[in-house]
This record gives C-alpha cells, structure tokens and sequence, in this order.
C-alpha cells in the first residue's frame, strides 16, 4: 500500500480545470462554432483516461491512497474511471445531432455532463465518507440539471422536479446513515470504520443498535440511488420526460459510479455487517437478497406492460440492477474480484468490461430507437410501419439489438457464478437465484 501520492488524483484537477476553462470559452462562441466545446470536451476526456493510465502504471496498480486518506486509488477504480470516460465520450458523441435538431445544442450541456463525470470519478476513488458524499452531490445536481435541459418541455420540467425531490430524500437518508455510522465509530475514513465497526461487534457495546439503523438508512440511500425495487419508481418517469440523450448519459456513467459506491460502503466499509459474522447474523446480504428478487421480478413483469420505448427500457434497468445485486451478496468474494486487498482475478476484470458493454449495447438500442422520435412507436418501428423509417434503421436496431441480447448472455453468467462464494451463496439463499440466472435462455438479458 501507497500513500501522500497526490499525481493520483491529477484527472480529476485536470477535469475540474478544462470543465471551468471549456465554461468561459463557451461564452465567447457563436454557435456556427459550438463544435468548438464539443472538440473540447472529448479532448478533456481523452487526457482524463490518459492521466489515470499514468498513474495506474506509477503505482503498479497498487493501493494508493492520499490527501489523508481521504482519496483511494485502486485496480477497481482504474478501471472504472476508463470506462466511464468511455461511456460519457460515446454519449456525448450519440448526442451531437440529436441535441442540434432540437436547439439544445448548447455550452450547458457539455459543462454538466463534464460536471458529472468529475462527480462519479470522486465517488469511485472515494476513501471518506464525506468525499463519497460530495461527489455524489456533485453527479446528482449536474444530473438534474441535464434532465430539465429542454425548458420548454413540461415532461422534463416534471421529471427533473420529482428526480430533485427524490434524489434530495436519497441523499438524506444517506447521510443520515453515514452519521450514525459515524456516531458509533467516531472515523469517517472508510477502511477505519470498518475497523471500528468489527470492534463494536466484538463486544457488548452499546453501539451496535446504532450501527444497525445506519446500516438500514446507508442501504436504503443506495437502493434509491440505483434504483432498485422498492426505490425505483422516480426512473420510469425521469427516462421518460428527460431529453433521449440525457436518458442515455443518465443510464450508463452513474450505474458505474453507484457500483463503486456500492462497493465502497458496502464492502469495504461495512463488511463486519453483512451477515457472516455470529455477532451480527442479519446484515446487508439478507437486505439486497430481498431488494434483488423483488427488482428482478417487478423490473421484468412491468416492463412487459409499457408501451413507451424508454419506460420499457427503464424498468429493464431496474431489473438489470437486480441482477448486478447479486454480485454483492458474496460480501469477501466480491472484494478479491474486484478490489487488490485479497488480490485481483482476471477474470473479474472481464466481468467489468462486460457489464459496461452491455449497458453502452442496450442504451444504442435506445438511442437508436428514439433518433426520429418514435418513443411511443418503438414496437412498430421493428415491423418498419412507420412512414420515414427506413429499412437500413430497422435492420441496424435488429442488429445491435441481437448484439446487446448476446452480450447479457455472456455477462451476467460469469458475474454471478465468479464473484458469488458458493458457500455464501448457499448460507443465503442465493443459490436458487443463481441457478434461476444459469436456466434462463440468455442467462439474464431479454
């Protein structure tokens, strides 16, 4: 393990200066020249990946930590970042044209987008909780911003009115957790507390009541925030009423960022309370196993009843999102996965690459879908009985389509069956989750 290595935390300056810079310059162009901000913004994205790359290969990939611990560079963390580069660049690349035929072709939009992604790129080297909470903070006003982008809309000034209102409650019952986690532990540092929290649960201390309802406030913020069943009925309606391509920039950068966030608290922080200790029998596990059925089952059986393209998609992420639970039911597995403490497998490293591809697959196919603004047509599109939609669109949807449902095939069965311990999977009860994954015809996608 590394520390006061500050170069690691270089992308995200170098973000936060070009995000300001590409600000200022945007006030001084006409927009015949807005390609200007638009060059720049991918510019400031590619040198971001190229910064993490550096730094990656000057810590050997090791743990590293600095500003007091307080910001954590790990493999987990490299990873993602480059992936999230990946997706912001793609989604503002798919929202050029889209954005330009609707006037939204404007400065604002690349800022907050850049914004956001400086925001889930503090959340996933996030070592503190307060770190953790402000890039979350940061991602989530530049989200909400993005969804009411188009002003003249009233569906998006609807979805970015409820997102706000239930984002707000989100974050608080976050915070809340993360305060009485704090209250029993007396750190915020995130590998101190869970140091803290093993003490605790080693003795007859007091505190363990108090830890208990932090853990429930902490999970209950994160379920809303990746919305999962029963938190998740804000998606359905911010997919819908947001711009197309804000809808695709909301549905692919976050979900990494949540899964850190996810992985940070969960995981690192609170690994005492998952529910493998004698001390503390029903922790976490028990909590997403249930959050995870109920996403699988309601995510998949409401989507089939949507007529709106874009809310059949949203509840497909809801279930997606159950399936990514399962994951995290492994509590010490998921961690040699994903994170160097117990040591990095390789194969998790393609469990990364495929859920991202999968989601950057699935959001094309709405991409697609929705460039000629058929959102409520989406089903007659396939069948090419819409006046204006050419053979070649129907033939490329169905391609990529076929791509996305092949990709989930090869995705979620190594992401359940490489990081689910087989004998936590069967202390849980997430055996029969698993096997119903493994009997399914495309092994999780539709």
């Amino acid at each position: 393990m590394l520390s006061d290595l500050p170069f690691i935390a270089y992308p995200e300056i170098f973000l936060l200066a070009a995000g300001c810079a590409i600000l200022v310059i945007d006030l001084f162009l006409k927009d015949a020249a807005r390609w200007v901000t638009y060059a720049l913004s991918l510019a400031t994205l590619l040198g971001c990946a190229a910064l993490t790359a550096i730094a990656t290969y000057a810590t050997s990939g090791q743990l590293t930590y600095t500003f007091h611990d307080m910001f954590v560079s790990d493999p987990m963390a490299s990873v993602l970042k480059m992936f999230t580069y990946i997706a912001v660049a793609l989604c503002l690349v798919y929202s050029r044209v889209y954005m330009a035929e609707r006037g939204l072709y404007r400065g604002e939009y690349f800022v907050l987008a850049l914004f956001a992604t400086l925001g889930m790129m503090v959340m996933i080297s996030a070592g503190h909780f307060l770190t953790l909470y402000l890039g979350l903070e940061l991602m989530s006003l530049c989200l909400y911003s993005l969804v009411a982008i188009n002003r003249d809309s009233a569906l998006s000034s609807e979805a970015a009115m409820k997102y706000f209102v239930l984002g707000a409650i989100a974050s608080g019952l976050l915070l809340y957790g993360m305060s009485m986690i704090y209250g029993a532990t007396g750190t915020l540092q995130i590998t101190e507390g869970a140091r803290g929290t093993a003490r605790i649960l080693q003795s007859d201390h007091p505190s363990k009541a108090v830890l208990a309802f932090g853990l429930v406030f902490v999970v209950s913020g994160l379920a809303f925030k990746v919305g999962v069943v029963p938190f998740h009925m804000w998606i359905p309606d911010v997919y819908h009423g947001a711009p197309s391509a804000v809808t695709l920039f909301i549905s692919t950068g976050p979900k990494l960022a949540a899964f850190a966030m996810a992985i940070r608290l969960l995981v690192n922080a609170l690994q005492p309370l998952s529910g493998d200790t004698p001390q503390f029998q029903s922790g976490w596990q028990d909590m997403l196993i249930i959050l995870s059925v109920l996403s699988m089952a309601i995510g998949n059986l409401a989507a089939i009843a949507q007529s709106n393209i874009k809310r059949m998609l949203a509840y497909s992420t809801i279930s997606h999102m159950g399936f990514m639970l399962l994951g995290l039911l492994s509590g010490s597995a998921i961690t040699a996965v994903f994170i160097g403490t117990l040591g990095v497998r390789a194969r998790g490293r393609d469990v990364v690459v495929g859920v991202v591809m999968a989601f950057g697959l699935g959001l094309g196919v709405l991409f697609i879908t929705l460039y000629k603004g058929y959102a409520n047509q989406a089903f007659a599109i396939l069948f090419g009985t819409i006046t204006g939609v050419s053979r070649g669109d129907v033939l490329l949807l169905i391609a990529i389509g076929a791509v996305t449902l092949i990709s989930l095939a090869a995705v979620y069965r190594p992401l359940v069956f490489a990081t689910v311990d087989p004998e936590v999977a069967e202390a849980r009860g997430a055996r029969v989750l698993c096997c119903v994954v493994h009997a399914s015809p495309l092994g999780g996608g539709r």
